[in-house]
């Protein structure tokens, strides 16, 4: 599937007009989801594959300004609060993929397409501005029959051949395993991000669903082989846009870039 960003936002456009004005005393706009829906319960709005937002307006600027929000690392999230306005859909239930969707295209409609990223060239170690076209973003490619609504998947690890079940991870998740992980940090004084990541991921082993097994699991019995092989094979299945550019160094040679989230996303350069 290879629907670009721009054709995404127009989707909808002077259809779903006249209606909004009349629900929402903003100007709103419906978007397409990577997901296509097809990862949430039927019983879910989110299931119609689309998302009514709200434009951004100067209360939105205040959010991403605000230095406590930014101190605190919440302000994509309270942007998140803010602008989805579908009736019924909680954020903490947005797949992480269908979230950045919605990230992207709020700033697209907001400041339009034209990004400009930092990053340091691999040769001369010197900071280089790159302009991103993030109109020109596309949905990754996947197999969208395995997806399903119980959003709940079979695996086998190829080392240990242990049979698992696992989920696609959303916003509240991502959010848990943040707080987590910090606590992790300022007990243990180290980082603990893959199993964490796994102890949310992992719902079935051997078809034990018990939250204390599948954590020793993780922590004991998981081997490295098939840690790197979930991870990839999650990544295969995840509806999600496909945020990999390519940019030239300061020699020529073309190198890969994953375009990044900074604080500075949604404000465009004077």
């Amino acid at each position: 599937m290879e629907e670009q960003l721009e054709q995404q936002v127009t989707r909808g456009l002077g259809v779903s007009q006249t209606t909004t004005q009349k629900n929402f005393p903003f100007a709103t706009e419906v978007i397409s989801l990577p997901s296509k829906g097809l990862a949430y319960p039927e019983s879910s709005p989110l299931s119609r594959g689309e998302i009514t937002l709200k434009l951004m307006t100067a209360k939105e600027e205040d959010i991403l300004t605000s230095t406590n929000l930014i101190r605190k690392g919440i302000h994509l999230d309270r942007l998140l609060e803010s602008i989805v306005v579908e009736p019924g859909v909680n954020i903490n239930d947005l797949l992480i993929g269908d979230k950045n969707a919605i990230l992207i295209i709020t700033r697209m409609l907001a400041f339009g397409p034209e990004y400009e990223v930092t990053v340091t060239d691999s040769e001369s170690d010197e900071d280089v501005i790159i302009k991103v076209d993030l109109s020109k973003l596309k949905t990754k490619e996947i197999d969208y029959s395995l997806l399903n609504r119980n959003n709940e998947y079979d695996y086998t690890l190829p080392k240990s051949k242990t049979q698992i079940k696992f989920k696609l991870l959303n916003h509240g998740d991502e959010l848990a395993i943040q707080k987590d992980v910090e606590a992790s940090e300022k007990i243990l004084k180290q980082g603990n991000e893959i199993t964490t990541r796994f102890r949310r991921i992992i719902t079935e082993i051997e078809g034990n669903r018990d939250l204390g097994y599948i954590s020793n699991f993780v922590s004991n019995r998981l081997l490295a082989m098939d840690s790197k092989a979930l991870r990839k094979h999650i990544i295969e299945l995840t509806p999600d846009l496909d945020l990999n550019m390519e940019y030239e160094n300061s020699i020529g040679e073309t190198e890969a870039l994953r375009i990044p989230f900074g604080v500075d996303f949604f404000y465009p350069a004077e």
